[in-house]
């Protein structure tokens, strides 16, 4: 009688709980909402949210790991509301989260991409084009190598474990209850693309140098003797040197992205800094 008081008055009541074969309208609840933070996150995460992995996978990844998180951050989430509008705000909240850490796990990727579009540059191998996984459109042949390798070092190193305890500390840094903090995100953002610059220019730094001191005594070379074919014999030299140079640097460039992705993951770790 009191419900019906309140719908003729307007108010809406309590809202019932419906149980089904899947459970209860709570916990449907509960994981639905999760559910959409996670498979917001994995639709853009490094390797996972690749283009060469299928949508089915990502999602049915996403709602295993729904079911595991739900008894651990279950009791962080927000109550059932009565409103559908009150509905799709909390939903709306949550896969701008998920879409926010995704896009920050994803940009630092960049950084080797971008090193390896300035290594080409410097070995004047920029012309060879290579279909990149990582994107949907292609990329130099180095800056596909290099960003392979970065993914390969993530989930070599175990560092892809620190995304599922992301997920689960997200929810302590990222309430559900609270308001997104958009300003925080967009300095993070800043901040980090920023960082993928720095980080490319330093990974890229050995080519950088060598090309120029390299280009440097070409153009002395090509005036001290004005008849002679510098540029075929200078094309050669300079794809094997750059090329060298790579290889003796790869393992140090590995290590210095690797430490900087540990550095990025830490901001969305509770406790790590």
């Amino acid at each position: 009688m009191l419900l019906q008081e309140l719908a003729l008055r307007g108010v809406a009541g309590p809202a019932t709980e419906v149980t089904s074969f899947f459970g209860t309208s709570t916990q449907l609840w509960a994981v639905g909402l999760i559910l959409l933070r996670l498979a917001s996150m994995i639709m853009l995460m490094p390797g996972l949210g690749d283009q060469a992995v299928p949508a089915r996978l990502r999602i049915g990844l996403a709602l295993m790991l729904a079911l595991v998180i739900t008894p651990i951050v279950g009791n962080t989430l927000p109550p059932l509301p009565n409103s559908l509008g009150d509905m799709l705000g909390i939903a709306l909240h949550e896969i701008i989260i998920g879409l926010m850490m995704g896009t920050l796990m994803r940009v630092l990727i960049f950084a080797m991409v971008i090193a390896g579009e300035v290594m080409s540059l410097q070995t004047t191998l920029s012309f060879a084009q290579t279909a990149n996984p990582a994107q949907a459109q292609p990329s130099t042949s180095v800056g596909t190598f290099l960003a392979m390798l970065g993914m390969v070092l993530i989930y070599s190193t175990n560092l892809h474990h620190l995304f599922i305890r992301a997920m689960v500390d997200s929810y302590q840094v990222f309430a559900p209850t609270r308001d997104v903090m958009v300003g925080d995100a967009t300095t993070l953002m800043l901040e980090t693309v920023a960082k993928t610059f720095i980080l490319a220019l330093q990974m890229s730094a050995p080519l950088i140098a060598f090309a120029l001191v390299f280009n440097v005594a070409t153009g002395f070379i090509g005036r001290m003797m004005p008849n002679f074919p510098i540029f075929f014999a200078a094309t050669p030299v300079q794809v094997l040197a750059g090329l060298s140079i790579l290889a003796l640097g790869l393992g140090a460039t590995g290590m210095v992205f690797i430490e900087h992705y540990e550095e990025l993951l830490a901001y969305f770790i509770k406790g790590v800094r």
